[in-house]
């Protein structure tokens, strides 16, 4: 342990306050700039003006303290980065305030930019001729360059690339020069430090395969789904060496050293009240990456236990592999007017590789529907024994899963209840989703459509195969599962649907680098006759607040019903549903 002794006088309270640690601000005037906004000369020297949401804050701009003997430096190297090289500043500073007097004088503009390739980069060159030569934008223009290339196979390339500039005449001349080179390839994967743990489980997680064409992402892929095993502190996934037009892949591994990890919490929500959640995990289970997850939950109306096994590569030849997994437990949920108590277990094998998931497996229910001192109409009550195999094809095209800004997802699920005697639930179920994504200039546009039906062939569909609507991922005027077959644009039943289509847009925009805000509208038809799509139509619209995390967005939504505002919710989730 270190000790550190301060002896020293004390001469203002500016002093004091920095011995104990604490931070000063002072408010901040900036004067003169006519060609670059005060916002952006404010976000380079960490100026803050209090978060858009804390509406009763003072939202004058202000400095630490501790910043103002950098200002003079700053603001040199964030001016001659917009192409502003002459600019000259005066600082002047009081008790509580600082006031910056910004004289910009002539920028660098740009002349010339002469391009001599093999590999189209028009899109790339991002300084204009005639417009202020920003050497940030040069810098990020050589970075897109060489990611297309190596995206595009080619890791051989020759890229010189130069910025002329003549401070005396305000001028700067770019020149590219590139070969593209031959298409590489990717080479041999080796694998170090995966203790107790096969190559083929780790091989099984490369995407970056022996003889495929070069490709960053899929180097990056092969990281993700190694990660994904959850068995190792640490993962180097490297791809730096050549051989001529060859890239070997060389995967550094250290296996967990705690492999036992839990979780718990207490959260509430409109449908279930106060919760309780607790969760266990093995890691690395008896070896080969292997998992065991022991989860339980409770609140006044959800009781769930469950236990999930997993075991990677299962199955592997040449390339090809399937996992397998094991899901077993009970629950017990009381919807409005009725329960449902249930014992389950399902085993299925999973196939994944670059955007594509294919999972097919078989499930066996024993399901119990009570009634909770009140029948309702529409709903069956008695005990049921279903045993369904299942089959669910993922294509994810999405840029990235836990805050996706671009791109597209396609889900379908298929279940068929089996007539194994006369008293059996025969029937069939599918749902089908599309999932679209666009960002321009920090907005994000998304919209999410999920489409599906029961069929009963014979006996009858416990409730719980049946469509319910509300909540985050459906419509967030309601409560989870709150909404069954829709009558009117303002009622419903207790009872399941049959069918059921929904349709979700939503728009997020920045508030600042964390914040984001969102307006949206959710559509839900709920009908209780088998492919009927021509049901009513409840429909919501709200606003919501985004807080970006590591694990993905901490979503709070507010949605009410466009025909009835006096109905509405608060929904919280951790995670994006687009």
């Amino acid at each position: 342990m270190r000790y550190i002794f301060l002896i020293g006088i004390v001469l203002s309270t500016t002093c004091i306050a920095e011995q104990k640690n604490e931070m000063v601000f002072k408010t901040v005037e900036i004067l003169g700039n006519k060609n670059i906004e005060t916002e952006s000369v404010e976000d380079a020297l960490d100026i803050s003006r209090g978060s858009m949401l804390a509406f009763w804050k003072d939202k004058t701009p202000k400095i630490n303290s501790r910043l103002i003997k950098t200002l003079p430096e700053t603001l040199k190297s964030f001016y001659e980065s917009e192409g502003f090289y002459d600019a000259t500043f005066m600082i002047g500073e009081n008790n509580s305030s600082i006031r910056i007097l910004v004289d910009e004088k002539e920028p660098i503009k740009l002349e010339s930019v002469a391009v001599t390739s093999d590999f189209d980069i028009s899109d790339f060159v991002y300084n204009k001729e005639n417009s202020v030569f920003k050497s940030k934008e040069f810098i990020e223009s050589k970075k897109e360059i060489v990611d297309k290339l190596l995206n595009n196979g080619y890791c051989s390339y020759d890229l010189d690339a130069k910025a002329y500039i003549d401070l005396e005449k305000h001028r700067a001349d770019l020149v590219y020069n590139l070969k593209k080179g031959d298409i590489c390839t990717f080479g041999e994967t080796t694998i170090k430090g995966a203790q107790g743990i096969n190559d083929s489980v780790i091989l099984s997680r490369v995407e970056a395969l022996n003889g495929q064409q070069f490709n960053t992402q899929r180097v990056k892929d092969t990281y993700q789904r190694i990660e994904d095993l959850d068995a190792f502190d640490t993962i180097l996934v490297n791809a730096d060496r050549k051989i001529y037009n060859v890239v070997p892949i060389d995967i550094t591994l250290k296996n967990v050293e705690n492999p036992y990890y839990f979780s718990g919490g207490i959260g509430y929500d409109s449908f279930a009240g106060m919760k309780l959640e607790a969760q266990l995990v093995k890691r690395n289970f008896f070896d080969n990456a292997q998992k065991l997850t022991l989860t339980g939950k409770y609140s006044m109306k959800d009781k769930v236990l469950s236990a999930d096994f997993f075991k990677p590569a299962l199955f592997y030849y040449d390339g090809y592999y399937l996992d397998f997994g094991l899901n077993t437990g009970y629950s017990d949920t009381e919807f409005e007017g009725f329960g449902e108590e249930k014992e389950y277990i399902k085993g299925f094998l999973v196939y994944q590789f670059d955007r594509l998931l294919i999972k097919s497996g078989i499930g066996l229910e024993n399901i119990n529907i009570y009634d909770l001192g009140t029948i309702e109409p529409g709903v069956t009550y008695g005990t049921y024994v279903l045993n369904y195999p299942f089959l669910q094809v993922v294509y994810d095209a999405r840029d990235d899963r836990l805050n996706p800004k671009n791109g597209y997802y396609f889900s379908g699920y298929a279940e068929y209840g089996m007539p194994y005697n006369t008293d059996a639930s025969d029937y069939t179920k599918f749902e089908l989703e599309a999932r679209g994504i666009y960002t321009h200039k920090d907005i994000t546009f998304s919209a999410v459509g999920k489409i599906g039906a029961v069929e009963e062939i014979s006996g009858h569909v416990p409730e719980s195969k049946l469509f319910f609507g509300g909540g985050m991922f459906s419509n967030r005027a309601y409560g989870y599962n709150q909404l069954g077959v829709i009558t009117s644009p303002t009622e419903f039943l207790t009872s399941g649907a049959l069918s059921m289509a929904n349709l979700s847009c939503e728009i997020n925009f920045p508030i600042n680098e964390e914040i984001y805000g969102a307006v949206f509208t959710d559509n839900t038809m709920l009908s209780q006759n088998s492919y009927d799509f021509n049901g009513e139509i409840i429909s919501s619209a709200g606003i919501g607040v985004r807080y970006i995390t590591p694990v993905g967005p901490l979503k709070i939504d507010i949605g009410s019903n466009i025909n009835d505002v006096s109905q509405f919710s608060i929904q919280f989730q951790l995670g994006q549903s687009f």
